[in-house]
């Protein structure tokens, strides 16, 4: 039995749970910290805060200007900037996380696109299913008010999607490296982009609660350099499609927090629009996996 077909040691599954627990978290982080601070002034920090540990890794040899272009736009100022507004315009946090799980559908949605990836059945299936739950969860009396927010997280899940695809078209693409090259730009631009279409930025910034401080550097460093290094050292020992299905219990987490501490309201429809969307998503997943060790397979037969 090969080191990366071998049961999951304690140490792994520990690392898995921390990055759950981080990242379900950081979605409660993002809601608390957009209630006290400009939703883009809040991503501009993290950006902010998660470059002093990465600009060490900015140094050449870079990928591929135009591609490396594309993914730092998408996924800095392009998708963050939608997200952090999205939370800041929510009531609920609960459908908005449910909603950003879209990104894995929309993944394999944009790989039968730009690689010619085969859709399989379940995941085709699971793709309708995934955003007729999101559409189901705005019909809700108390989510509905919330449709410019669920609406904004599915495209920005849209653009994560689209970058992930573009990161497994460009050699040479380190993790750390397109992380930090991307918070050198998307801080400056994200500041920027706050102070000319936000409004009381500075008195915001001045009157914030050290728990709106907490929560980006929460954001900034454990989220964004804490939990990616342990989603790096995972999959360098791992097969991705070995791990990445235990990350869908981060939605779980977050709701949890929601209802316990951000007085999010689950009614029945919510409840019913969020398992099928989790289900969608869960289909998609694990049929991407299925192909993936069957690909692999056949590579070694």
């Amino acid at each position: 039995m090969s080191g990366k077909s071998s049961p999951l040691s304690v140490l792994e599954y520990l690392a898995i749970f921390a990055i759950i627990m981080t990242w379900g978290i950081n979605n409660a982080a993002a809601k608390v910290a957009t209630a006290y601070l400009p939703p883009m002034t809040v991503g501009g920090l993290r950006f902010l805060a998660a470059l002093v540990f990465l600009f060490p890794f900015i140094r050449p040899p870079f990928p591929e200007p135009k591609k490396l272009a594309a993914i730092v736009l998408l996924t800095g100022p392009i998708h963050f900037g939608l997200v952090y507004v999205g939370f800041g315009m929510g009531q609920s946090l609960s459908p908005l996380v449910v909603a950003s799980q879209l990104w894995i559908p929309f993944t394999a949605l944009v790989a039968w696109k730009l690689l010619g990836e085969t859709m399989r059945l379940p995941a085709v299936l699971g793709l309708i299913v995934a955003f007729v739950g999101v559409a189901w969860m705005t019909l809700d009396p108390h989510t509905s008010g919330d449709l410019p927010a669920i609406v904004l997280i599915v495209l920005a899940s849209a653009c994560w999607a689209v970058a992930t695809i573009l990161v497994r078209m460009t050699p040479g693409a380190k993790p750390l490296k397109v992380q930090a090259v991307t918070a050198l730009f998307a801080a400056p631009s994200l500041l920027a982009m706050s102070f000319a279409f936000e409004t009381q930025v500075v008195e915001r910034v001045m009157t914030a609660p050290p728990i709106a401080w907490a929560c980006v550097i929460f954001a900034g460093v454990v989220s964004t350099i804490g939990a990616s290094a342990l989603l790096f050292w995972l999959v360098q020992r791992r097969e991705a499609g070995r791990v990445t299905p235990y990350f869908l219990l981060t939605p779980l987490v977050s709701c949890t927090l929601g209802v316990a501490f951000l007085g999010d309201k689950l009614t029945p429809q919510l409840l019913i629009g969020g398992a099928a969307t989790m289900v969608g998503v869960a289909l998609v997943a694990m049929t991407e996996k299925r192909a993936r060790a069957e690909e692999a397979l056949a590579e070694t037969a």
